[in-house]
């Protein structure tokens, strides 16, 4: 059974965890948009998914480019927890993962680090 919770508590959580970045790294955040979503239409149980040109790639004609987007899909992570605690975790690792891909760190490094 999904944790219930309310669109305006969900979206506090993924403020909260932006809030976790620190201070040096959210300065070199640029030209993102992080959004909240039910569900992602091609895989139902993705957690997370960030799109667009991570840093590490950016070059002289980055220019002009459309921002980034870092999505979190509400309905996958309340049906994965238990409780609400434990959406208060996933929602920070879903989080600071997606944000790392912006910052060019791939998964095999995410999953070493243990935020996979």
């Amino acid at each position: 059974m999904p944790v219930s919770m309310s669109d305006d508590r969900f979206e506090e959580l993924v403020g909260d965890a932006l809030d976790l970045i620190p201070p040096e790294l959210t300065r070199a955040i640029d030209n993102v948009v992080v959004l909240i979503e039910p569900r992602n239409p091609e895989d139902p149980h993705l957690l997370g998914l960030y799109h667009g040109i991570a840093l590490t790639e950016r070059d002289s004609h980055y220019g002009g480019a459309l921002p980034d987007t870092v999505t979190i899909y509400r309905e996958a992570i309340l049906e994965l927890c238990a409780d609400e605690t434990a959406v208060v975790e996933e929602v920070a690792v879903t989080v600071i993962h997606e944000i790392a891909h912006y910052f060019g760190i791939d998964e095999d490094r995410l999953h070493q680090l243990g935020w996979g």
